[in-house]
């Protein structure tokens, strides 16, 4: 009985149902089999080598599809390299950075710092967006009152057209005005190049003017600059009325577009790039009233009137008149609130062109002074 049954010295225990590569002698015992199991037994795929030592790999593995990036930047590179084809695989792969860190020890990681060239900052090579939020440190802190709506920034730029109501009610003419105007252009022009000069004071400009500031301001000129510049110009080359009128358009107008546009923009089409056309109907609708407010109110009750180009009366030029229509003068002309609504409507219509127009890059607060003021110039010009 011993010798016929007789115990291994090692003994084996065998699965019910045996992978593929375990060795079954023929004389050993076949444990019972159901179909399910026979049926993974015949479906299942041969096992993957796992040996360090061998240097081939399976292709199903090595050629596993991988899905396709979805990054503008990658999409990019793959447009250049389909145009280029002569250009190296390698070139857009840049070597780790071997810059010393401050401990002084080389790890072998991408230095933040050196993500870019010294020219611009770093962080424009991370952040997709025009005006990425933590470049200036007061825009985190107030997140919806200065970054998003730009309360204080909205308010200084209002409060220009009421300041220039209160120098014309006082009757101070421009001719006074855009000395002071040029004085101020200067120093902080200066200043502004220095800060882009010199980073630490920079920062320190960033500190004390950061709520009055979009953070793509940061590496660009300061809007002070182009609305300085924007006012002196109509004060300086144009007439009293018309000048008036250019800041006027340029303080509360381009406020109303701005405002309206980031809440409602998004409900309407756009025009271009930052301009809808729920901001340019705000523009146009506040360009009306102020017109209106200034010479339907402020002019009536203060009457300085000294080097204005509308007097109250529209009329048609001499050609069409007798050439065309053969109309004697008074009825040509037009006066009264007949003529206030037709400059109304004009000056709406230039202070909403000249918000949504673009020359060149140019701020808008350089280019809606200087456009609507030469619209309204070449308008009196030929109707008064």
């Amino acid at each position: 009985m011993s010798q016929r049954y007789a115990i291994p010295s090692t003994p084996q225990v065998i699965s019910a149902t045996p992978t593929p590569s375990t060795n079954i002698q023929q004389d050993s015992y076949f444990a019972p089999i159901t179909r399910s199991a026979a049926r993974k037994r015949h479906t299942s795929p041969n096992s993957i080598p796992e040996s360090p030592s061998s240097d081939s790999s399976d292709s199903s593995v090595e050629k596993r599809a991988r899905s396709r990036s979805r990054s503008p930047k990658t999409f990019a590179r793959q447009q250049k390299a389909r145009s280029n084809p002569t250009a190296p695989a390698n070139a857009n792969v840049s070597a780790p950075s071997t810059k010393q860190p401050s401990n002084g020890s080389v790890n072998g990681h991408l230095s933040p710092t050196s993500a870019a060239p010294a020219s611009s900052s770093y962080w424009r090579t991370f952040s997709r967006s025009p005006s990425p939020l933590g470049l200036i440190p007061i825009h985190r802190h107030w997140r919806s009152f200065i970054h998003r709506h730009e309360i204080p920034r909205k308010v200084l730029h209002v409060s220009i057209g009421f300041f220039t109501l209160s120098f014309y009610s006082r009757g101070i003419s421009s001719s006074v005005i855009h000395p002071y105007l040029l004085g101020a252009l200067i120093p902080i022009a200066s200043l502004d190049y220095l800060r882009h000069t010199f980073p630490g004071l920079n920062r320190m400009y960033i500190r004390v003017v950061g709520a009055l500031m979009r953070e793509t301001e940061v590496e660009g000129w300061n809007g002070v600059i182009w609305y300085l510049l924007g006012a002196w110009t109509v004060l300086r080359f144009l007439p009293k009325d018309v000048a008036v009128m250019g800041v006027l358009l340029l303080s509360w107008c381009d406020t109303a577009a701005s405002t309206v546009g980031r809440l409602y923009g998004r409900y309407t089409p756009r025009l271009r790039r930052g301009k809808s056309l729920a901001g340019s109907a705000a523009a146009a609708i506040v360009g009306l009233l102020t017109a209106g407010l200034f010479w339907g109110w402020a002019v009536p009750r203060y009457g300085f009137t000294e080097g204005f180009m509308f007097t109250g009366q529209l009329q048609l030029p001499e050609p069409v008149r007798n050439g065309l229509l053969g109309w004697d003068i008074g009825q040509a002309t037009l006066g009264g609130w007949a003529a206030l609504g037709v400059v109304s409507l004009w000056s709406g219509f230039v202070a909403s062109a000249s918000e949504v127009v673009d020359i060149f890059g140019w701020d808008d607060n350089l280019t809606i002074p200087v456009l609507s003021g030469l619209g309204l110039w070449g308008f009196f010009k030929v109707f008064c």
